[in-house]
């Protein structure tokens, strides 16, 4: 790993607490970076019942802290900063989720901040799903609509890569993340 992966992969982490308590990655405890996207066997079961599947991913993060990273995908995110995907901020966001020991797409928030986000965000998530449901198109990634955690990481993508828009379709949200963040990223993004 060299100078270049570090930073690249270090300054789009920090975008997510350049406003906040820089403890908040203090559980990061590792960060793999494979060239490319890879192969996950992932082995399920329900009672008597073994499923088995390989996905091809490009990033996962865990609750133990681990961040895994296809370079390839980081690259991509960095070359094309408004294209509302970023593997980086999306499995940094997932560490930022798991702060209160759970990924529930609700970082540790409390008082009114947790109140407007529990009421913004599940109204948010749910027209999502509906309209994915519906085959309606989404400009926001139909990941998102996968599970409340997802919604988050994806949510925090569009946040910093395509504020304006947004902000635009969703201004409860935008206030919602703007409040977690502490920052308004269309100050630093005059043309997303």
């Amino acid at each position: 790993v060299d100078d270049a992966v570090r930073v690249t992969i270090a300054g789009h982490a920090c975008l997510l607490i350049l406003a906040r308590p820089y403890s908040d990655f203090d559980e990061v405890s590792s960060i793999l970076v494979y060239p490319d996207a890879y192969h996950v066997r992932d082995i399920e079961s329900d009672g008597m019942i073994v499923s088995e599947s390989n996905e091809i991913r490009a990033g996962e993060a865990s609750s133990r802290g681990q961040v895994v990273l296809a370079w390839r995908e980081c690259q991509e995110a960095a070359r094309n900063p408004h294209s509302g995907h970023n593997v980086m901020l999306h499995e940094f966001a997932h560490q930022l989720d798991y702060l209160d020991g759970t990924a529930d797409g609700a970082p540790p928030l409390s008082g009114e901040q947790a109140r407007h986000w529990q009421s913004s965000m599940t109204t948010a998530y749910e027209d999502l799903r509906h309209s994915l449901r519906h085959h309606h198109r989404s400009w926001l990634d139909p990941y998102g609509a996968t599970e409340p955690a997802e919604f988050f990481a994806v949510l925090t993508e569009a946040f910093f890569q395509q504020p304006r828009h947004l902000k635009r379709e969703q201004p409860e949200v935008y206030k919602a993340l703007q409040g977690y963040y502490r920052l308004d990223p269309t100050a630093f993004w005059e043309d997303a």
